[in-house]
This record gives C-alpha cells, sequence and structure tokens, in this order.
C-alpha cells in the first residue's frame, strides 16, 4: 500500500531515517522507501534548518505522530525572526514525528524571489 502524504507515515514503522541538507530518506519495514526533499528549480532554497529530538527514537517502534505544519510570508513562527530585507517570499514547515520513544521536530526552510516553489516534497524513493 503507497502512502500518499506524509501523515500516512502514522501507524507504520521505520528502520531507518536518513538526512541531508536537502533530503530525508524514510525506510519501512518491508523496505519500500519514502522521502521529503526539494529539488530546485532556479532561484529558490529550500533546506533543512534544524533537527530537534533524536531520529533514531523513529526507528524500530509505530509512529504515533506525523503531522506537517507550514506557513509563508507574513507568518513566523513564535521564537524566530526574520530578516526583513531577505528574499521577496519564505515558507517554513516543521515535521512532526513521534513514537513511544521519542519526539523529533525537523525544521524546512524555503526562500526564493517568489516565482518558485518553496515547498517540501513527499514521495516515494525508487531504486
Amino acid at each position: 500500500m503507497e502512502i500518499k502524504n506524509f501523515e500516512g507515515l502514522k501507524g507504520h514503522t521505520l528502520t531507518k531515517v536518513e538526512t541531508t541538507i536537502n533530503e530525508m530518506v524514510f525506510t519501512l519495514e518491508d523496505g519500500v522507501k519514502y522521502m521529503l526533499c526539494h529539488y530546485p528549480d532556479c532561484g529558490e532554497s529550500v533546506t533543512i534548518e534544524d533537527i530537534c529530538g533524536e531520529l533514531d527514537d523513529l526507528v524500530g517502534v509505530p509512529i504515533l505522530i506525523a503531522e506537517e505544519v507550514s506557513g509563508g510570508q507574513g507568518v513566523v513562527p513564535e521564537g524566530f525572526e526574520y530578516p526583513t530585507s531577505g528574499p521577496g517570499s519564505f515558507t517554513w514547515t516543521f515535521y512532526k514525528l513521534a513514537t513511544i520513544k521519542g519526539y523529533v521536530t525537523v525544521r524546512w526552510f524555503g526562500e526564493s524571489n517568489g516565482y518558485y516553489s518553496e515547498t517540501v516534497d513527499w514521495m516515494k524513493k525508487e531504486g
């Protein structure tokens, strides 16, 4: 059964979670891999800014919470500051995951001149 969106991870058990600055790969018990990523087009940047919690807490037990929360221009998360001289547009996205072992929040940040996508994509990883 294909997982159509990030929230679909709820109830599944992961065997591995791998990250780079612009990609997270989730390996499920059956070996199928899904990823959060962004492939830049031209004038944008979308990267992982912060990971709060231990990724190992997500492995070996079912995911109890899998939630995406995002906002854009004019909406800045409490406790964060954004310079007024920054790019024309920005989008932040938090991915929240929890198991009985712990809670992890991954903060992504996208910025552009306003003409390009700043979102994070969810997809099945082939190969």
